[in-house]
């Protein structure tokens, strides 16, 4: 950007059945990416939380770390059987996982990137979605801990060799979410057991000698949690989700939303003005306000402050994803998986609506570091056709598309949006006229798109449906006018014209032949 030179380029991971390539863009020249590393053979890859290493598994053996900055390998590991592996936040740790060999096997392995030793092992007889990674950072790595039995242990980040270092009690715990920047305190959920209702508990990290929690939520029928910890280490959302709904409005249970201080201040339900499941909840970059998406269909959105209070209602619609700007002004409102793939782009500082438009199939979508570009892609193997990217504008016009036969993974190479220009500027820098009037025919957006984007801030009003006419009658009144030998022309469809007229010159070929053989 002409603006703003010292900041870092976009890239993109694209990574297709048996490879993966690096792109950089956008913008650039004609709308087509570069690339920056081409086809390498791998069976996934995974960027570290702050862009500077890359993490590329070549087979279920080999683990190779790539720096970002010249894309070149810096370290290679040899890991037998490895089911999973992570790299932490900034890229000093690999974390693995392998199949276990034995009862007691330590089948987890924490390496040091630069040195290529493990500094760290431990075992884990399964792997779930609440116990992986097993060792947790925060954003800076100044903290780590992990779950154990009754416990959450906590570990000296300056020598990690040492093990354990501190143990918190905690009865009964199932799982523990550390708060990521800074990782000041740490979040237990304990599921119901024996009458005792189900509470999720903050606690200050690595404060053995605490025996109270900061603070506590209690709450029956509870399955599962998803604790969302806010920027500033501050708030904390909890999406409480039961497999029952006892009401029997929904078929896929009952959920609700919960917000906890670390102050203490706020113990208790986010009040939602509408009935049904919780679709989404995001914390905004800042860690100031946050959104939810919720009830039954259609979806209400509404942002809150910190405090709890309603601050703009986005509306009604299909949907059921939210995702934030990590510049801090716009977000995009989106229903995908069984929805439509609707998508509305909102200014939310100046409370006013920027465009609409449709990315249908979309399986994953995330704003570029910039803020600039809203991305979508359609992968395998949650859907194994029309696999494709398609990047937008920030208010909702198509930027780049491109298909793929087969794509398994997109992703942008995380940067700190600290490292980019203030959004006002980045916007202007964009300078959207120069950029289609360079684009060749065929690559701008459609004119669909471009009128969405013209929408104004009031969703617009739902066209009355047509009435149903079943197929027999679409022909109706051209059949009818013939069957009365009258055969407008305005009636018929071409290809019935096409007919007609070949009809009448078989019937003037065949009187000729008529005439000349009498």
């Amino acid at each position: 950007m002409a603006s703003n030179n010292h900041s870092p380029p976009l890239e993109i991971l694209v990574r297709t059945p048996e490879e993966f390539s690096l792109w950089t863009g956008p913008p650039s020249a004609g709308g087509q990416p570069s690339v920056k590393l081409d086809k390498v053979k791998c069976v996934n890859a995974k960027f570290s939380d702050d862009g500077s290493k890359l993490m590329v598994t070549k087979s279920n053996s080999v683990i190779s770390v790539y720096d970002c900055s010249s894309a070149k390998e810096i370290r290679a590991f040899e890991v037998p059987n490895v089911v999973a592996a992570i790299l932490s936040p900034s890229g000093t740790y690999l974390q693995t996982f392998q199949k276990p060999s034995a009862p007691q096997a330590k089948n987890v392995t924490l390496w040091k990137i630069e040195t290529g030793v493990a500094v760290y092992q431990q075992s884990l007889k399964n792997m779930t979605r609440a116990n992986w990674p097993a060792i947790q950072f925060s954003a800076d790595e100044a903290t780590a801990c992990r779950l154990a039995t009754n416990e959450v242990q906590f570990f000296d980040t300056g020598d990690l060799s040492k093990g354990v270092t501190s143990r918190l009690r905690v009865q009964g715990v199932a799982a523990a979410e550390l708060s990521s920047s800074p990782g000041s305190h740490v979040a237990a959920f304990v599921p119901e057991s024996k009458g005792v209702p189900a509470s999720v508990q903050i606690y200050t990290s690595g404060n053995a000698s605490q025996s109270e929690p900061i603070a506590r939520r209690s709450f029956f029928r509870c399955s599962t949690t998803q604790l969302k910890w806010n920027h500033g280490s501050t708030g904390l959302l909890v999406v409480v989700q039961s497999d029952v709904d006892k009401t029997n409005q929904s078929y896929y249970g009952e959920s609700k939303l919960c917000y906890l201080t670390t102050d203490g201040m706020h113990e208790g339900l986010v009040p939602l003005r509408k009935d049904g499941p919780i679709h989404d909840a995001q914390w905004s970059y800042s860690g100031l306000e946050f959104a939810v998406v919720y009830g039954f269909m259609p979806a209400k959105a509404t942002l809150f402050d910190k405090k709890c209070n309603p601050i703009l209602e986005l509306g009604t619609g299909p949907y059921n994803t939210i995702r934030w700007n990590p510049k801090g002004k716009f977000l995009c409102l989106a229903g995908f998986g069984n929805l439509p793939g609707d998508m509305v782009f909102w200014d939310y500082m100046d409370k006013r609506q920027l465009g609409a438009t449709k990315a249908e199939w979309s399986v994953t979508s995330e704003w570029s570091p910039d803020g600039c570009y809203f991305m979508t892609a359609t992968t395998a193997p949650r859907l194994q056709v029309d696999n494709g990217i398609k990047i937008f504008y920030y208010n909702g016009s198509l930027y780049f598309k491109k298909m793929f036969d087969k794509l398994y993974q997109v992703d942008w190479k995380p940067e700190s949006p600290s490292k980019f220009g203030d959004i006002a500027e980045l916007i202007k820098s964009l300078n959207l006229v120069q950029l289609e009037d360079k684009k060749p025919s065929g690559q701008g957006p459609p004119k669909s798109t471009q009128t969405s984007v013209k929408a104004s801030s009031a969703n617009p009003p739902p066209q009355k449906p047509a009435a149903y006419r079943p197929p027999h009658a679409k022909n109706a009144a051209a059949m009818q006018a013939e069957l009365f030998g009258q055969t407008p022309a305005e009636l018929l469809s071409k290809n019935a014209l096409r007919n007609k007229k070949k009809r009448e010159k078989l019937k003037e070929k065949k009187a000729a032949s008529d005439g000349s053989s009498s």
